[in-house]
C-alpha cells in the first residue's frame, strides 16, 4: 500500500517507521512544504492509497478538504477539530471516500473508553467524579482529545459530564485518570501511555482497514474489527 504521511512529528515519524516495517511504501509531507495544501493536489496524490494526518488543529481541516477533493481515503490522528465533525462527515459522504478519525488510536486506550462507559452507571448511585489528564508541554490542545472522548464514553454509559483538569509538564506521553467518589468509596480508572508506539501502530492498522472502503468512522467503533 502507498501511504502519504502528512506531518512528521514524534508520533508521525513512528507511524512512518511502523508502516515501513509492515511493508508499506511511505511518502512524507511536512507542514512547512504544504502551505495552502499545495502538496495535496489531485495530481500530487494520484498514486496514494491512504493519507494519514498527524499535524495540528489549524492545519487539519485544509488537509482533509484537499485529500477528499482528490478522492483519497484518510486516517486522521490530529485532535482539536471535532466541532467540525458534521461538516467533515458531509464532505466525506459526498465524495464517497473512506475516513477514520480517533481521539486516540491506541487499542489500550479504546478498551479504557469501554471501561469508562460501563462506569457511567455510577452516576445513578450518587457518585461524583472528575477527569485528570497530563501531557507533555508541547501538546497544543487542552483538554486532550482523549480526555474529551473519555468524558463522552462515561456520559454514553449514563453518567454526567465531568470536570476535566489538564496538566502540561515535561515530556509526559499521556496519562488519564477517571476518579469517581461516593460517601462509601472511591473508584479510580487510569491509563498511562509508556510510548507513542501504540498510537502509531493503531493508525497504520486503521489505514490498512480503510483501504478500498467508503464511509465515515470513529476508530473506537471499529478497532475490534481490524
Amino acid at each position: 500500500m502507498k501511504l502519504l504521511l502528512i506531518g512528521y512529528g514524534k508520533t508521525g515519524s513512528l507511524v512512518g517507521e511502523i508502516a515501513r516495517e509492515r511493508g508499506h511504501e511511505v511518502r512524507v509531507v511536512v507542514e512547512e512544504d504544504n502551505a495552502g495544501c499545495a502538496a495535496l493536489s489531485p495530481d500530487g496524490l494520484r498514486d496514494i492509497d491512504v493519507a494519514i494526518d498527524f499535524t495540528s488543529p489549524h492545519a487539519v481541516m485544509g488537509n482533509i478538504q484537499a485529500c477528499t477533493r482528490a478522492e483519497k481515503n484518510m486516517v486522521v490522528g490530529t485532535t482539536g477539530w471535532y466541532e467540525h465533525i458534521p461538516q467533515v462527515r458531509a464532505i466525506v459522504e459526498k465524495a464517497g471516500t473512506g475516513f477514520v478519525f480517533g481521539a486516540n488510536f491506541s487499542v489500550g486506550v479504546n478498551l479504557f473508553f469501554e471501561a469508562a462507559r460501563a462506569l457511567g452507571a455510577a452516576a445513578g448511585f450518587g457518585y461524583e467524579g472528575q477527569i485528570v489528564e497530563r501531557h507533555h508541554i508541547h501538546k497544543k490542545d487542552k483538554p486532550s482529545g482523549t480526555a474529551i472522548a473519555l468524558n463522552n464514553a462515561y456520559r454514553e454509559g449514563g453518567g454526567k459530564d465531568l470536570r476535566i483538569d489538564s496538566i502540561r509538564e515535561g515530556e509526559v506521553v499521556g496519562d488519564h485518570i477517571l476518579q469517581l467518589s461516593s460517601a462509601s468509596d472511591v473508584i479510580l480508572l487510569s491509563h498511562s501511555a509508556q510510548s507513542r508506539r501504540g498510537f502509531a501502530d493503531g493508525a497504520v492498522r486503521a489505514a490498512e482497514w480503510i483501504q478500498g472502503k467508503h464511509g465515515f468512522y470513529d476508530f473506537k467503533d471499529i478497532f475490534r474489527k481490524m
